[in-house]
């Protein structure tokens, strides 16, 4: 009956994506044509499959970044990364599971594993408030002119967690201004080029969010840069994630590989939400 219902799951997910997102990519082309901006940069403008996300669910039976979880000689044969990871519920996590992890330092190890081991209280995506970044992966959709940049993000990114969200950023070279006086989700961003490398250089979180599932939180010192490089129909986003108050050292993340594809997405609107006595959770539940 579980495996019925997975697979109905499963099933469901996998139409819904086909419908807003359309007919899978093409395969990476090195030598597709890359529109150019009238400033000669690379037009990242389109609509983007991204080949993976930094946190939260995939598709069954494939591999997310460097996760990896065996199956025991006493789970079916179908077991696989996918179903093993959510056999105890233990959310299929490439932040929780995977190799490459922020490394805090030693006084904040104890705040970590509980914040992990009772993430239906503490959890931000349990919540009605925004992913933010890292969290929320990289842009669905993009438009672009010679001085700035509009992404736009699906919601469900995190294990179905988050909301269709939005952020507009000037490309102009600038550098920051003096911290910013509101915190926000996204934070305060300026963009620039390196190359046909796109940066953006954001700064002044709020501490609300977390960086993924397992109790990373951040500070409201944090520091987060995007890169964007498109080579022919595909792209590669990096981030890189500092924050001197809680890290040793800064968290390199998993590339994140994009793919053009050949429609146009269509993000829906934040639906509606309403958050139910969270934080008075009292039975521990750790997703």
């Amino acid at each position: 009956m579980k495996t019925t219902i997975a697979a109905i799951v499963v099933g469901l997910l996998a139409t819904s994506a086909a419908a807003q997102f359309g007919p899978p990519p093409a395969p990476f082309d090195p030598n597709a044509p890359v529109p150019k901006l009238a400033n000669g940069k690379p037009d990242l403008t389109g609509s983007w499959q991204g080949g993976g996300l930094i946190t939260g669910s995939g598709i069954p039976g494939v591999q997310v970044g460097d996760m990896f979880r065996r199956c025991t000689p006493f789970q079916t044969k179908n077991c696989m990364e996918w179903t093993n990871q959510s056999e105890d519920w233990v959310f299929m996590s490439t932040s929780r599971l995977g190799q490459n992890q922020p490394m805090y330092k030693p006084e904040h190890w104890n705040k970590i594993i509980e914040l992990d081991q009772w993430t239906n209280k503490y959890d931000p995506v349990g919540s009605c408030m925004p992913l933010g970044l890292p969290r929320q992966g990289p842009p669905a959709r993009i438009f672009q002119t010679d001085t700035d940049i509009t992404m736009i993000y699906p919601g469900g990114r995190d294990g179905a967690g988050g909301y269709a969200e939005f952020r507009m950023v000037r490309i102009d070279g600038k550098p920051h201004d003096s911290r910013p006086n509101n915190y926000s989700f996204y934070g305060y961003t300026v963009g620039r080029w390196e190359g046909d490398t796109l940066v953006l250089d954001s700064k002044g979180f709020t501490d609300e969010t977390w960086l993924a599932r397992g109790g990373w939180f951040h500070s409201d010192e944090m520091r987060v840069i995007e890169k964007f490089t498109r080579v022919g129909n595909q792209m590669t986003y990096d981030v890189t994630v500092e924050d001197p108050v809680v890290l040793l050292k800064p968290w390199v993340m998993p590339t994140i590989t994009m793919r053009l594809m050949g429609g146009n997405t269509i993000v829906g609107e934040r639906g509606s939400c309403t958050d139910q006595e969270q934080k008075e959770a009292s039975s521990q539940f750790r997703h």
